[in-house]
């Protein structure tokens, strides 16, 4: 989201009383008020505007209460713009040059302080260094001030000369990489995989200038030298999330067989769910979608930091998969915007052979794909969360098991190809599927986009191919409208909509008042009254059936004639007594 358009968004629920100041800063809005003299608000703002430059940038308004709500929150500030930008940028080193505007809303006078991502590592005059997180800013520790000034720097720790001769390389580990360029669909690297293994290697760009293997050439090909080698990956897998993991093991280098070997354990136990579409295909859906699996395995083995020489790990369990990777998430990446972000490599070397490779996205969907794959087999959404206040900081990504959602998957299935492919769309139609209306504002953090453009994806999924949403009557006027599920598709996906879902006494009332108005009742019919498809109508009157409270009375025992009239159990109405 723009930042003038998050800032009006935001002073917009506070003016009406919906939301207080505290409760709306995030990772890239903080607000604050004048202190007791201007000297401690000069040096307020500078602790807030490096705390956002060693972050991903952010906006500070100047000039709102905490904790009020309505107009009495705008306190307002006198402070001058020119002074105010002068102040920070002396107060901070390397000096910050931020931008400051004035707003006058609600009969005060504020300020909306713009701080960009920086390039260096910043900090105050007084030494202090900190970084955003959430609502919080966080001081960031030696290796964090170290790791970010390697990733702002452009710094590459994989680069650097493993001291290790080309001749370390494992055989087997240069074995595989000949076996994945050769499957390439690009001629060049298919030829690179017929090369002599010198011309391998320096074609993936592993070979220092000094003749020795980089860093990265050593983590994807060499066996640890070391008697006490690291673990680089460790697998468990257990039949319940707290219970004794049945199988354990533990990978060093090579990295790129440690990579496929882990993959294998994974798919081998990873079950799949026949599901039929109304076309008469029949998908396999997988516990855990592989190529959602093999994204966040490949994203945790390149972007986890191996300067803190600790393994990725990896718990399996029929209801839950986490992959936990050492570091944090690279510099400018959250969890709130790691869907449109795009690709940053933490060491640029090894994620390029990697992606030579075929190991890693080349344009950086990893994640996207992860999302996308999870929501076309059924499942909700991963999980991605940074653990920066433990000893040892992770970055978590966790994927939902347990039984698939197989409407959801049959829909999806069916959508068009373009939209079946589309992140945005599947994400929407997974939220619509929990709440029962919708706004380009409530969508935007969903699907981590600026609200003019998730209002854009909102009008072409209620007017192109698909079809999928309408906006509703009242609001289709309005700049955002209230958007719905169409019918149809609410009829397609059945119970997995939420607030569609009806209970069996309403089902059970509403269909013996039809019979004992009409007499008979058919599929067609209960299709209409429930607004569900042929296969829910079906189930419907199958349960009727089997608890006697309907029975068949036409001839046809197949089709759309066939008719049920009261059963043995069907509930006599009592007379009132007059």
């Amino acid at each position: 989201m723009q930042e003038t358009e998050m800032v009006a968004d935001a002073l917009g629920l506070i003016l009406k009383g919906v939301r207080s100041a505290s409760s709306l800063e995030s990772q890239w809005l903080d607000f604050k008020t004048d202190k007791s003299s201007d000297k401690e608000t000069y040096q307020d703002l500078a602790e807030a505007a490096v705390c956002f430059a060693n972050a991903s940038g952010g906006a500070i308004v100047l000039g709102v209460s905490d904790s009020r709500v309505g107009p009495e929150a705008f306190l307002g500030t006198q402070l001058k713009v020119d002074v105010l930008r002068s102040r920070i940028h002396s107060l901070t080193e390397p000096s910050l040059v931020v931008t400051v505007r004035e707003i006058l809303y609600a009969d005060a006078r504020l300020l909306a302080i713009t701080v960009p991502e920086g390039l260096d590592v910043h900090s105050t005059r007084k030494g202090l260094v900190t970084r955003r997180w959430n609502d919080e800013c966080l001081p960031m520790r030696p290796i964090d001030v170290s790791r970010l000034d390697d990733e702002r720097r452009g710094a590459d720790w994989t680069s650097q000369s493993s001291g290790r001769p080309l001749g370390d390389a494992d055989p087997d580990a240069l074995l595989r990489v000949r076996s994945f360029l050769r499957t390439t669909q690009d001629e060049s690297r298919r030829t690179l995989g017929l090369a002599s293994e010198p011309d391998i290697l320096a074609g993936l760009r592993l070979v220092h200038s000094d003749g020795t293997l980089t860093r990265a050439g050593e983590i994807l090909l060499c066996r640890d030298a070391r008697a006490t080698a690291d673990d680089i990956l460790v697998y468990q897998f257990r039949q319940t999330p707290g219970g004794e993991a049945l199988v354990a093991r533990r990978w060093g280098t090579p990295m790129i067989l440690a990579f496929t070997e882990a993959m294998d354990a994974l798919s081998a136990r990873i079950g799949t769910t026949p599901v039929n579409t109304s076309a008469g295909q029949q998908l396999q859906i997988e516990d855990y979608p592989l190529a959602a699996v093999r994204e966040a395995l490949a994203n945790a083995l390149l972007h986890g930091d191996y300067r803190e020489r600790r393994p990725v790990q990896i718990e399996h369990s029929p209801d839950s998969l986490s992959i936990r990777s050492p570091g944090p998430l690279v510099a400018g990446i959250t969890p709130n915007n790691i869907l449109t972000a795009g690709s940053r490599a933490r060491f640029p070397l090894l994620a390029g052979a990697c992606r030579t490779l075929g190991l890693a996205e080349e344009l950086g969907q990893g994640m996207d794909r992860m999302f996308r794959e999870m929501v076309r087999a059924g499942r909700s959404t991963p999980t991605v969360a940074v653990e920066h206040e433990s000893v040892d900081p992770a970055t978590v990504v966790t994927l939902a098991g347990g039984p698939p959602n197989t409407r959801i998957s049959r829909f999806v299935a069916e959508l068009p190809e373009s939209e079946r492919n589309d992140t945005d769309t599947l994400l929407i139609v997974l939220l619509l599927c929990q709440r029962k209306s919708v706004t380009a504002r409530d969508v935007a953090p969903v699907v981590q986009r600026g609200v003019s453009a998730t209002e854009s994806i909102l009008r072409r999924l209620s007017s192109g191919e698909a079809q999928l949403l309408e906006p509703s009557a009242g609001t289709a006027n309005r700049a955002h409208p209230n958007y719905r599920l169409r019918s149809a598709v609410l009829v397609a996906l059945g119970p997995a909509v939420s607030y569609h879902r009806r209970s069996s006494s309403e089902v059970d009332r509403k269909v013996i008042d039809h019979v004992r108005e009409y007499g008979t009742i058919n599929s067609a019919t209960i299709q209409r009254i429930f607004d569900v498809d042929v296969y829910r109508s079906r189930d419907i009157l199958r349960d009727f059936v089997g608890r006697e409270i309907l029975v068949r009375i036409s001839e046809q025992t197949r089709g759309p004639k066939v008719k049920y009239g009261p059963g043995a159990q069907f509930p006599v109405q009592k007379r009132r007594a007059r």
